[in-house]
């Protein structure tokens, strides 16, 4: 009995060591975001195959689910993307908008929806789903400060996505951030529109997103512009100010030198 005991003690060692070091997250590919200075502090971009957890204050779970369906779009690689819901975020903030999710840019047609009764059912779909190597990406969105959402459990998500390649988008509604395996950690909150008229108000997505862990660099807090067409993250788009275009009847300079 202890003989056996001794060897589970190390092989949950091994597996801890493993996850500390993350070797087995850095070897795998990082997709750019392309916003530059995002991508520079994540060395090349967001990493597959790792535990991403994405945290808002406030009322800011719309902006957050957004830019948690962008991360998803760019990691996705066309393949198909799990999203784990709790019955209780659902009476909380509403459905998800298929048709809102397509204006970001993610394709509907490959978006499974799981609505989990409780935390546990919700947790172990988004395990089994981060062992299926089919999928490109599961999101579990948790609400609220959850004591099943433990260190171990977040190992053992870290463990099934490094396994399979798939990544894990952790969305976090009305929490605070724990102690955790994950590969990085956001703050998200929405971003003021740029100044001008009404009518030009309405434009591409804005996130202030902070990083405030990052295994692998520096973390930072940056404006990330969402681009639908390309579906990519970028700088913020300058908007100048209006200029007074040039009367279309003005006489040509040179002719009235001539006639003088």
């Amino acid at each position: 009995m202890s003989g056996a005991r001794t060897s589970a003690l190390a092989t949950l060692r091994g597996q801890i060591e493993r996850i500390e070091t993350a070797e087995v997250v850095h070897q795998h590919d990082r997709v750019a975001l392309g916003h530059r200075e995002a991508d520079t502090a994540l060395k090349g971009g967001l990493a597959r195959a790792a535990i991403h957890e994405v945290f808002c204050e406030g009322r800011q779970g719309a902006a957050a689910t957004g830019f948690v369906t962008g991360l998803a779009g760019r990691v996705t690689a066309r393949k198909p993307l799990l999203w784990v819901r709790q019955d209780f975020s659902e009476r909380e903030t509403g459905a998800l908008s298929m048709s809102g999710l397509a204006e970001l840019g993610l394709d509907p047609r490959r978006v499974v929806m799981v609505r989990a009764a409780d935390v546990e059912s919700a947790l172990r779909a988004a395990a089994d789903a981060l062992a299926c190597d089919a999928l490109g990406a599961v999101v579990l969105e948790l609400w609220g400060d959850i004591r099943q959402f433990d260190l171990v459990a977040s190992r053992k998500l870290t463990l099934a996505a490094q396994a399979s390649g798939v990544t894990g988008l952790m969305l976090r509604m009305a929490a605070q951030p724990l102690p955790s395996t994950a590969e990085t950690r956001w703050m998200l909150r929405a971003a003021h529109s740029p100044p001008g008229s009404a009518w030009s108000a309405w434009g591409a997505p804005r996130f202030d997103a902070e990083l405030l862990r990052n295994r692998h660099g520096p973390c930072g807090r940056w404006i990330m512009e969402w681009k639908c067409d390309e579906c990519q993250f970028s700088e913020p788009s300058t908007y100048p100010q209006p200029v007074a275009a040039a009367s279309a009847h003005r006489p040509d300079p040179a002719v009235l030198r001539r006639a003088g």
